[in-house]
C-alpha cells in the first residue's frame, strides 16, 4: 500500500488562530470548476478556482458567524451554507452573488443537502426538526421530527424516494419524501460524538443509490442497503479510532474515509481492501472527490485545505470511469439529474488531450472570437457533460386484461361497446388544471409563473394566486369566487378566469383581473349566452376564450372586444404567450386504430397573422395531456405516453421529440407537465394513481434534463450523440434569430456571445464523440465529426487526439480537413454589386 504525500495550505485563519479544532467543509461544483471550503471558526466562505490553482479563493462574508454547513446545487447554479448564526442562505453560484436567506433556525445548523434536482434542501442542526424547503419559492415543505439528539448528517438518496439523517447519539433514520413517514430507524450504529462540535456523525448515499455508507462503532464504515436498511457488509482496515468523514468516487467503486486518527484511507469497495492512506498532521473534517477527475479535496480541523492528486493508482479503473448515469426520477428536480461524461481512462484520455490543445488559445479581433482562449480553456477542462441524459431506469409495464377471452355470448356486446369507447375523440382542457375534487383544493392554473388555487364551500369557492418566485410578481390578494370558476390563465399582468354554463340562471362568465393598472375598477367580466367558456388564454395585451360554439373570442386586456373567430373543428386545448396564441383542435373523428387526429394553428394577435398550422403529432393510442410555449417561446406538446415534442423551423417546420418518459420514469410514477425551458422538463411527479398533483402537500417542481428517445448507440455514447443534436438545435435557433434581428437592423452582440457560448459547448461534445469513435474503430464517423467542429482550435485539438492514439492516416485526414478550411477562410470575400456599378466592380476583380 502506497502512501502519498499531499500538501495542505491554510485557508480559514481564524480556525488556526484560536488554536482549537474546528468543523471544516469542503465541495465541488458539478464541473470541477470550483471548490469551497468553510470553516465553523470563520464567518467567511471561500471559492477557489480549479483551473487556476495560484489565484487567491474568493471570500463570500454574508453570515455573521462561523459557517458548519454547505452544500451544492446538482447543477452547480446554488451554494447553500449554513451558520451557528442559525440562518441557511442560498448563493448563484459561481459568481457567490448572495441570493436570500432561505429559513432560519434558532440554534445552528449542522447539515444541508438538496436532492438531485436541485429544487428540495434539507437543513438541520441542533434544533429539532428536519427542514424541507422548496427552493422554487423558499416555502417550508415538512419539517421531519424524530431525533434524539442534534442531526449531523443528511443525504438524499440519488432517485429522491428516500432520504437518510444522522445524529451525534448515532441514530440513523430512513425518510420516505413523499409522505415524510419513517422507513427504518437504525438506533445507535455510529459512534456517539458527544459535545465535541468538531467532529460531526456523516453518512453518504452511493451514487448508483444501492448503498448507504456510515460510519461503525468498530473504527469501520458499514454498508447498508437501500430499501430495507439491512447491513449488508462492512469496511475495516488500518483505521484505528472513529471515522468521521465519508466521499464515494464518481462512479462508486471506490470509498474515501477519514478518522479521528489523523489517516485518510482509499477503499475498492468491490474487493472491500484499503488501496491507499495518507497520514496527516491534523484530523481531516471534509472529504470531497473531483466530479471529473482523479483527485480528492481535503481539509482539516485548523482550516487547512489541500488537493490529493492520482489517488487511484494508474493501473486501476479511473473512479470517473463508468459513472452510474441517474435518471430524474423523484421529488425533484431537472437537474433533476445532469449526468456526468465518461472519461476515458488510456493515456491518450480526452482530458488531457483538451488541456494541452487549448492552452495556448491567444485572443482574435472578432467580438465573438474574442472570447475563444478563456471559453476554450474552460471547454477542455470540463470534462463533464451538462447535457448527456441518457438515464438507464427501465419501467416494465404490463399489460393488463380486462376481461375475460371467452366464447360466450356477452362478447360481442362487450367488445363492441370497448370499440365504442376506443372511437371516442378527447374532450378539451384547460392546461395546467387539475379536475374537480369535492372538499378538497385544486389548481384552475398551474404553471411556470405561480398557481391559482381553489376550494368551494357552500355556496361560493375561495381562490388563493400564489408565484413561485415571490420577487417576479406582484402580491396578490384572494379572493372569493361566486361564479364557480373551473379554469383560469396566469401571466406577469393579470389572471382570467372562467365557468362553464349550469343553467340559464348560471352562464358561463369570463373574469379578467390585472395585478396593476393605473385606473380604478380595471377588473371585467363578461356573461354568455347560449355557449360557455371551454378554455381561456393569456398573452401580453390581449385574453382569448375559446367556446362551445368553436368561436375563439379575443378581448383586449382593458375588456374590449376585438375579433370572433370561428374554429374549423372541435376544440381540444389553447395556450398563449405574448403576442401568439396556439389552439388545438380535432382535425377528424379518430382513427380505426383509436388515434387522435389533431391540428394546430398559431395566431398573431398584434397583425392578424396565421405564421403556423398543421397537424400535431401523437404517440399511437395516446391522446393530449399539455400544450404551451416553452420560457423561450417554442410551441411545445406532451402526450399520455409522456413524449414531448418541441415545434422547430427544421425542415421546413417539424415536431422533434425531445424527451420521452417511458426511459425514465418508474412503474408508478407518473409526469405532470408544468412547462419547460431550453434543456429541461419541469414536472410534478405524481405516484399512482394519481395523474396529477394534490395542492397539499405543497407539489414540488421536478426538472428532467432532455433526453432524445435515441436507438442504442454501438458505441455506448447515447449521452454524446443525445448533447449533440440539442446543442445543434439550439445553434439553429440562435443563428436564425441573429439572421430576423441582423435584417431588422437590431443589435446582436448578446445572441453573438451567446451562440459563440453554445459552439464551444458543442466543440467540446464533438471532441469526445471522436474519441469514442476512434476507441471504437469508427474512424469513418469520426471523420464526419471533425467536419462539425466550429473553431480552428477544435479541428487541431482533434488532430492532437487521434495522433496520440496514433491514428496516423486518421490524423492525414483532419489535416487535410483542416487546410481546405483555412483555404476557404483566406480566400477574397465576393460581393455582388448592383448593376449600375458592375463594370467598376469587374475592373477591380481584373487589377
Amino acid at each position: 500500500m502506497k502512501v502519498r504525500q499531499v500538501k495542505l495550505r491554510e485557508i480559514h485563519k481564524s480556525a488556526s488562530s484560536a488554536g482549537k479544532p474546528s468543523f471544516c467543509s469542503v465541495v465541488w461544483d458539478q464541473q470541477g470548476f470550483h471548490s469551497v471550503t468553510a470553516s465553523s471558526s470563520d464567518s467567511s466562505i471561500a471559492v477557489h478556482n480549479a483551473l487556476i490553482s495560484s489565484c487567491p479563493p474568493k471570500l463570500l462574508r454574508n453570515h455573521r458567524d462561523g459557517v458548519t454547513a454547505l452544500a451544492m446545487s446538482p447543477n452547480a447554479t446554488c451554494l447553500a451554507s449554513g451558520s451557528v448564526d442559525h440562518s441557511v442562505k442560498l448563493y448563484k453560484f459561481p459568481s457567490g452573488d448572495f441570493e436570500t436567506n432561505i429559513t432560519r433556525f434558532t440554534l445552528p445548523i449542522r447539515a444541508l443537502a438538496f436532492n438531485k434536482s436541485g429544487t428540495l434542501l434539507a437543513a438541520a442542526g441542533d434544533d429539532e426538526g428536519i427542514k424541507l424547503i422548496n427552493t422554487v419559492d423558499g416555502t417550508i415543505s415538512k419539517v421531519l421530527k424524530a431525533h434524539k439528539g442534534p442531526v449531523t448528517g443528511l443525504g438524499f438518496d440519488p432517485q429522491s424516494e428516500y432520504m437518510a439523517s444522522i445524529d451525534s447519539t448515532g441514530t440513523v433514520i430512513y425518510w420516505e419524501l413523499q409522505s415524510g413517514s419513517i422507513l427504518h430507524t437504525l438506533k445507535a450504529v455510529a459512534p456517539n460524538s458527544g459535545l465535541d462540535l468538531s467532529v460531526l456523525n456523516v453518512l453518504s448515499w452511493s451514487p448508483d443509490g444501492r448503498l448507504l455508507a456510515v460510519p461503525g462503532v468498530r473504527n469501520d464504515v458499514v454498508l447498508y442497503d437501500k430499501d430495507t436498511a439491512e447491513k449488508l457488509f462492512t469496511l475495516r482496515g488500518e483505521h484505528t479510532q472513529p471515522i468521521c468523514a465519508l466521499a464515494w468516487s464518481p462512479n462508486g467503486k471506490y470509498l474515501a474515509t477519514s478518522g479521528l486518527d489523523k489517516q485518510v484511507l482509499i477503499w475498492d469497495v468491490d474487493r472491500k481492501q484499503d488501496i491507499g492512506r495518507h497520514k496527516f498532521d491534523e484530523r481531516i473534517t471534509s472529504l470531497a472527490w473531483k466530479p471529473i477527475d482523479n483527485v480528492l479535496a481535503v481539509i482539516d480541523c485548523m482550516g487547512r485545505y489541500g488537493v490529493w492528486e492520482a489517488v487511484i493508482p494508474s493501473s486501476m479503473k479511473s473512479p470517473t470511469e463508468d459513472v452510474p448515469n441517474q435518471s430524474n426520477n423523484g421529488l425533484l428536480l431537472f437537474d433533476e439529474d445532469e449526468v456526468e461524461g465518461q472519461e476515458s481512462s488510456t493515456s491518450g484520455s480526452l482530458s488531457d488531450l483538451g488541456e494541452d490543445t487549448y492552452e495556448e488559445s491567444k485572443p482574435l479581433s472578432r467580438k465573438r472570437l474574442s472570447k475563444q482562449s478563456g471559453a476554450l480553456k474552460e471547454l477542455d477542462e470540463d470534462d463533464n457533460d451538462d447535457f448527456s441524459l441518457s438515464p438507464k431506469v427501465e419501467s416494465h409495464k404490463k399489460a393488463r386484461r380486462h376481461h375475460n377471452e371467452s366464447t360466450d355470448n356477452g362478447n360481442e356486446g362487450i367488445r363492441s361497446r370497448l370499440s365504442s369507447a376506443r372511437s371516442k375523440m378527447q374532450e378539451a382542457f384547460q392546461p395546467g388544471a387539475t379536475p374537480v375534487q369535492p372538499g378538497k383544493r385544486r389548481f384552475l392554473c398551474y404553471n411556470m409563473l405561480g398557481a391559482i388555487t381553489t376550494i368551494e364551500y357552500e355556496g361560493y369557492s375561495h381562490i388563493e394566486i400564489d408565484f413561485h418566485d415571490t420577487s417576479r410578481g406582484p402580491r396578490v390578494p384572494s379572493m372569493t369566487d361566486h361564479f364557480g370558476f373551473t379554469m383560469a390563465s396566469l401571466n406577469e399582468n393579470g389572471c382570467v378566469f372562467a365557468n362553464p354554463s349550469k343553467g340559464e340562471k348560471n352562464m358561463s362568465t369570463l373574469m379578467y383581473r390585472p395585478f396593476t393598472s393605473w385606473a380604478n375598477n380595471s377588473e371585467w367580466s363578461m356573461r354568455l349566452e347560449g355557449e360557455e367558456v371551454k378554455v381561456v388564454a393569456l398573452g401580453t395585451t390581449w385574453v382569448a376564450a375559446v367556446t362551445s360554439l368553436n368561436f375563439i373570442r379575443i378581448f383586449t386586456i382593458g375588456g374590449l372586444q376585438r375579433h370572433v373567430i370561428s374554429l374549423d373543428g372541435p376544440l381540444v386545448t389553447a395556450s398563449g404567450f405574448k403576442d401568439e396564441l396556439a389552439i388545438v383542435t380535432h382535425a377528424s373523428d379518430c382513427l380505426p386504430s383509436n388515434e387522435q387526429v389533431l391540428e394546430f394553428r398559431v395566431l398573431n394577435m398584434t397583425n392578424g397573422s396565421q405564421p403556423l398550422r398543421g397537424r400535431l403529432p401523437l404517440t399511437p393510442g395516446s391522446s393530449l395531456t399539455w400544450f404551451g410555449f416553452s420560457e423561450e417561446g417554442k410551441l411545445s406538446s406532451c402526450d399520455a405516453k409522456g413524449v414531448l415534442r418541441v415545434f422547430t423551423s427544421e425542415y421546413g417546420g417539424s415536431w422533434f421529440p425531445l424527451f420521452s418518459a417511458c426511459k425514465d420514469k418508474k412503474p408508478d410514477e407518473n409526469y405532470w407537465v408544468v412547462g419547460l425551458n431550453a434543456r429541461q422538463l419541469f414536472c410534478i411527479v405524481c405516484r399512482s394513481p394519481d395523474l396529477y398533483p394534490q395542492v397539499v402537500p405543497k407539489p414540488v417542481l421536478t426538472l428532467l434534463n432532455f433526453s432524445i428517445p435515441l436507438t442504442s448507440s454501438d458505441l455506448g455514447a447515447e449521452a454524446l450523440e443525445n448533447a449533440f443534436i440539442l446543442n445543434n438545435m439550439c445553434l439553429v435557433e440562435i443563428q436564425k434569430q441573429i439572421e430576423e434581428m441582423d435584417a431588422a437592423g437590431l443589435d446582436t452582440s448578446s445572441l453573438d456571445d451567446e451562440a459563440f457560448k453554445l459552439e464551444t459547448a458543442q466543440d467540446q461534445c464533438i471532441l469526445r464523440l471522436i474519441g469514442s469513435c476512434c476507441h471504437g474503430d469508427k474512424l469513418e464517423r469520426a471523420t464526419e465529426l471533425v467536419k462539425h467542429l466550429s473553431l480552428e482550435k477544435s479541428v487541431r485539438g482533434a488532430i492532437k487526439i487521434v495522433t496520440s492514439l496514433k491514428l496516423p492516416n486518421l490524423a492525414e485526414r483532419f489535416n487535410s480537413i483542416l487546410e481546405e478550411r483555412l483555404l476557404t477562410e483566406n480566400k477574397p470575400l465576393q460581393t455582388t454589386a448592383p448593376n449600375s456599378n458592375y463594370n467598376a466592380s469587374s475592373s477591380t476583380e481584373k487589377k
